[in-house]
């Protein structure tokens, strides 16, 4: 019987690898918002969504140039889930050597939210509220738009994302935004 770890027994693993408050808000960020998408898309596994949304960068502290692969071998190692330890190696598809391509809509959901958290977490951090609360599609856009700002998140994965779940990028955007909302962040 392979172990399926609760949210808090992946939020425990994955802060035991990763010490950065960033990463570790992250990964929150994240698993919060795969939750709010298991809501409409799995609801009965709310939870299992969470905890991959919460170990997705698991090993990306400490591996970062075998991110995903060394991910794989932590959890196969602990006998994790086989549909989880897919899931989370999924979302490095064509970027990480991951040969896991996002196909089950949790993965697809997840290969497209990953990147774009991190734009709006940078899109919240500029506004006076440091929060996405009171944040617009159309300002999110704007700063989607412009290659300068949070250039580390790739547009072209935000786009590929959106593509993999047949929604168009403003959906994908908005949909985003609704769940990071829902978590009433503060940066």
């Amino acid at each position: 019987m392979s172990w399926t770890p609760t949210l808090e027994e992946a939020r425990e693993l994955t802060f035991e690898h990763n010490k950065e408050a960033f990463h570790r808000q992250h990964a929150e960020i994240v698993s919060g918002v795969m939750g709010y998408f298991a809501r409409e898309f799995d609801p009965e596994r709310e939870e299992f969504w969470a905890a991959v949304g919460m170990l997705h960068d698991l090993d990306f502290e400490e591996f970062p140039e075998q991110h995903c692969i060394k991910t794989e071998e932590m959890l196969v190692e602990k006998d994790c889930d086989p549909e989880m330890v897919r899931a989370i190696c999924s979302h490095g598809w064509g970027l990480t050597g991951s040969k896991y391509e996002p196909e089950q809509q949790m993965e697809k959901v997840l290969f497209a939210v990953d990147e774009l958290t991190g734009l709006i977490g940078a899109a919240a951090l500029m506004r006076p509220s440091k929060s996405p609360d009171d944040m617009e599609l159309k300002s999110l856009k704007k700063k989607y738009k412009d290659k300068k700002f949070a250039a580390g998140c790739s547009r072209d994965v935000i786009q590929q994302g959106a593509d993999r779940l047949g929604w168009t990028l403003d959906e994908l955007l908005e949909r985003t935004l609704d769940a990071m909302k829902s978590m009433h962040l503060t940066f």
